[in-house]
């Protein structure tokens, strides 16, 4: 089982994203109602999440134009409005606004050895019902920077790498800041980083350059440094890696002063689990084999902390979870290492690489 994959010819953001948008059509329409269904039963009213939606394309084109015009040309391919697509890559904070909890999520090690590229690892944890929804996409800009990113369809980025030497993974955090106001969406945070930057430091600038609504940590990898940017309307903090090269993160904010407003963790506190069983395998993680990293990361609830999720099918969608992919960056290559599922289901076969 791999996931989708689709290669943009078009350079310019409308064109790349009418291009995305015709050949992705079915795809991103499934993934809209799949989110549509998801707001709904987390308590949303269908007309305050179209404000929403347009609330979040008028920030995103006032703080990333090219980046509008994308997301407009992907709706223009779909045949959908542009407040649909805004709504599908705005969907964090619009369940933010909603004020939506949910206790799966995913969990993040990056490993800087003493010799060799780093080491990275991370599971994907969403809902079940928008398995479908992932894809990896690979586009070109004019400069020859290529990216590719692991997405859902309709969204203009998540995890990925860029052939600049810079990758990024991505975590959901919750913090008493959090706003119904809606702000520039986080996946287009992410999505700058990978187009722009090429060191962590240029990450942070772009992360410090958005006034967002919703909080979340992108990890940011390159082949000599890492670092966490944990984001909140309150502000960004910087999480360096320890004296051992080792950063691990998961749901909750590792900043100190970010922490006081903690959400996530003090409504669904399997987080903190999660995090002591990284810390317990640190020397797995370290190593070499993409796919012992992986295997490292293989853990269930209820005996265990639940690394390694899935649902619960007498629950609601909205509370129901599952590891839905486990993803590695490799730096030197400029390519991702990607399984659909969870680590227990990883073998040396299962890895797609993109």
């Amino acid at each position: 089982m791999t996931f989708p994959t689709f290669k943009s010819s078009q350079t310019q953001p409308r064109a790349r994203g009418k291009e995305f948008g015709t050949q992705l059509r079915k795809q991103i329409a499934g993934n809209l109602a799949g989110y549509t269904d998801l707001f709904t039963v987390a308590g949303g009213d269908p007309a305050q999440v179209r404000v929403w939606g347009e609330r979040a394309l008028e920030r995103s084109a006032a703080w990333a134009p090219a980046l509008a015009e994308e997301i407009a040309g992907i709706a223009a391919g779909a045949g959908l409005e542009p407040w649909q697509v805004a709504v599908v890559n705005a969907r964090t904070e619009i369940l933010a606004a909603i004020d939506a909890v949910g206790h799966g999520e995913c969990s993040t090690s990056v490993v800087l050895p003493e010799a060799g590229p780093p080491r990275t690892v991370q599971t994907w944890d969403w809902h079940d019902h928008l398995r479908d929804a992932p894809l990896l996409w690979e586009y070109e800009h004019d400069s020859g920077r290529v990216v590719r990113t692991f997405t859902e369809a309709g969204a203009l980025a998540k995890i990925g790498i860029s052939t600049a030497g810079l990758g990024v993974h991505f975590n959901i955090l919750r913090h008493e800041s959090d706003t119904a106001e809606l702000g520039v969406p986080v996946h287009l945070i992410a999505r700058r980083i990978l187009d722009e930057a090429a060191t962590v430091e240029e990450a942070a600038d772009i992360a410090r350059s958005a006034t967002v609504s919703a909080s979340t940590v992108i990890t940011v990898v390159t082949e000599s440094r890492a670092a966490s940017i944990e984001i909140s309307p309150a502000g960004v903090a910087v999480i360096p890696p320890g004296p051992d090269g080792v950063l691990l993160h998961c749901n909750h904010f590792l900043d100190a002063g970010l922490a006081a407003g903690e959400r996530h963790a003090t409504e669904r506190p399997g987080t903190y689990d999660r995090m002591r069983h990284l810390e317990s395998h640190v020397a797995e993680l370290s190593g070499p084999d993409q796919n012992a990293r992986a295997l490292a990361m293989l853990s269930h609830a209820p005996d265990d902390a639940p690394v390694c999720a899935h649902p619960d099918l007498t629950q609601p969608l909205n509370q129901r979870w599952e590891t839905l992919a486990t993803i590695g960056l490799d730096l030197p290559a400029g390519r991702m290492r990607v399984h659909q599922g969870g680590p227990c289901q990883v073998t040396e076969a299962t890895w797609q690489v993109f």
